[in-house]
């Protein structure tokens, strides 16, 4: 099978989050399930070009018509990983991709509604005719409309099906409806309430929504993120479309890259180990110990790895921390946070403790110390408000770091609480709450530290339980592609 996937990020090349790492580790899967993936992204100024293997530069020219005029890109094909990628560059004064960042331009949607249409004519010009175009996220929602409308007399539509993969609802693209007539659509065949009106401000047009109604499959990446987006307000105001096209919209849970997350073979740990020999997981702690001067003392380490922000829990995160130190724990915090507020808390928190001989705080991004802590933790908390898929946990039990989570999206997906699931023992895999409270999350961290202290056989069996679990991307690469066999009457 043929599959173009046409993406905003691609680890390691431009990754702002998730979205880059799910581009890249689902098409490496698919190639290694013998089927034939491209990948069609932006060429920006800012993106890591070293990691660009065999780049063949002005490869070929495209003219792409925008707002009453002709924009020209070159287009450079390389190899990021095993992905054959394509990144698409205009030659305009507007300068798209040109200006040292990768979102957070005041036209971040006009920049994305051009890279639609350049990769949709980029696909013309080679003549290139897939089984399958998948779509990632609000920047490129706008294709699949592209493909029903002005495109919708071409070989590449008749030839290709839309799968459109929904990573967080929240930012879902919302513009005037002159963007459309900008990239040569109609506007009053697109702008009402059963098409791409935003339906909580009907001033403006909404993409994600024009490419849940307009794909030809929508998935997300997580099931219970699914049911929650189409049956309560963490739809963002578009659980209503997605339940009216719910026959065609389930959740996938995202894949691990056990490549760089594996203990066994990790560069970036002192001591490798495996379930086999997961004393070693030990020493690693004791390293960690020495590495960020905490006391050594024979107390579990609970550990918080990633982005601060309020969709993290940044609240809960706080409390926890003095709850953890008020209870014989130790804590290792390691985030950064694009909130200036947030930053400003955790800054203050840092000086306030930053004698406590059980606590270490960095405000940095460390991709080797992230390891470290994954390797060294006995315990990793995740507060979430929400949590499309996460990998966070996933890593954290690939380590045998045992994951306290809140009940949400891809959390509760993944994570089976070892007192209270209905799961079989065999995989119950960490701790979790329902409740987005102090109480709920002291609580379970209560829970857990006495079973470390009082259970170490439980505990253990508990972190062993993560670590045999598969979630590598061999199983959602099988669920994609039986989505595209659908689609395309292969099954």
């Amino acid at each position: 099978m043929h599959i173009i996937m046409i993406a905003s990020e691609c680890a390691p090349v431009s990754k702002v989050g998730g979205l880059a790492d799910v581009v890249d580790g689902l098409g490496r899967e698919l190639i290694n399930k013998g089927h034939k993936v491209e990948i069609i992204l932006p060429y920006y100024d800012c993106m890591n070009h070293s990691l660009v293997y065999d780049l063949q530069e002005n490869l070929v020219a495209i003219s792409v018509s925008y707002d009453g005029k002709r924009i020209f890109c070159t287009v450079h094909r390389g190899i990021v990983h095993d992905n054959v990628c394509y990144f698409i560059r205009p030659m305009s004064e507007e300068k798209y991709f040109d200006r040292g960042i990768f979102y957070g331009a005041g036209d971040d949607e006009e920049r994305f509604t051009f890279f639609c249409l350049a990769a949709i004519e980029l696909l013309r010009e080679i003549g290139s005719q897939p089984d399958i175009i998948h779509c990632h996220d609000w920047q490129t929602a706008l294709i699949p409309v592209l493909l029903k409308w002005k495109y919708k007399n071409t070989p590449l539509a008749s030839s290709a099906k839309t799968c459109y993969t929904i990573h967080n609802i929240r930012h879902q693209g919302k513009l005037t409806d002159k963007s459309l007539v900008k990239a040569g659509l109609d506007p009053s065949s697109l702008t009402g309430k059963d098409s791409m009106l935003d339906d909580s401000n009907h001033g403006y047009i909404n993409l994600m929504k024009g490419g849940v109604i307009y794909s030809d499959y929508v998935t997300t990446v997580s099931p219970n993120y699914a049911l929650e987006t189409r049956t309560s307000k963490l739809g963002e105001g578009l659980e209503g479309v997605l339940s009216l096209h719910a026959n065609k919209y389930e959740g996938v849970i995202n894949g691990v890259d056990y490549d760089t997350w594996n203990p066994a073979t990790d560069c970036c740990i002192p001591f490798n180990y495996s379930v086999d020999t997961i004393e070693d997981k030990f020493k690693n702690k004791e390293h960690l110990k020495k590495t960020l001067s905490l006391r050594n003392s024979f107390k579990p380490i609970i550990s918080v790895v990633g982005r601060l922000d309020v969709q993290k829990g940044v609240h809960l995160i706080r409390h926890s921390i003095l709850s953890a130190l008020n209870n014989g724990m130790q804590f290792v915090l390691l985030g950064t946070s694009p909130d200036k507020e947030i930053a400003e808390y955790f800054f203050h928190l840092k000086h306030y403790l930053k004698n406590n001989p059980d606590c270490h705080i960095n405000l940095t991004y460390d991709e080797e110390l992230a390891h470290l802590i994954y390797a060294g933790s006995d315990m990793i908390l995740i507060p979430s408000l929400y949590e499309p898929c996460g990998l966070t946990q996933m890593i954290a039990m690939r380590y045998g770091t045992v994951p306290i989570v809140r009940k949400t999206g891809g959390l509760s997906d993944t994570v089976f609480d070892v007192d209270l699931s209905d799961r079989p023992n065999t995989e119950r895999n960490g701790f979790t709450f329902n409740d987005f409270t102090y109480d709920a999350v002291e609580l379970t961290l209560k829970r857990a530290a006495t079973t470390w202290n009082e259970k170490p056989y439980t505990f253990r069996e508990i972190l062993l339980t993560g670590m045999k679990a598969d979630n590598s991307w061999t199983k959602p690469a099988e669920k994609y592609i039986n989505v595209y066999n659908k689609l395309t009457g292969k099954q």
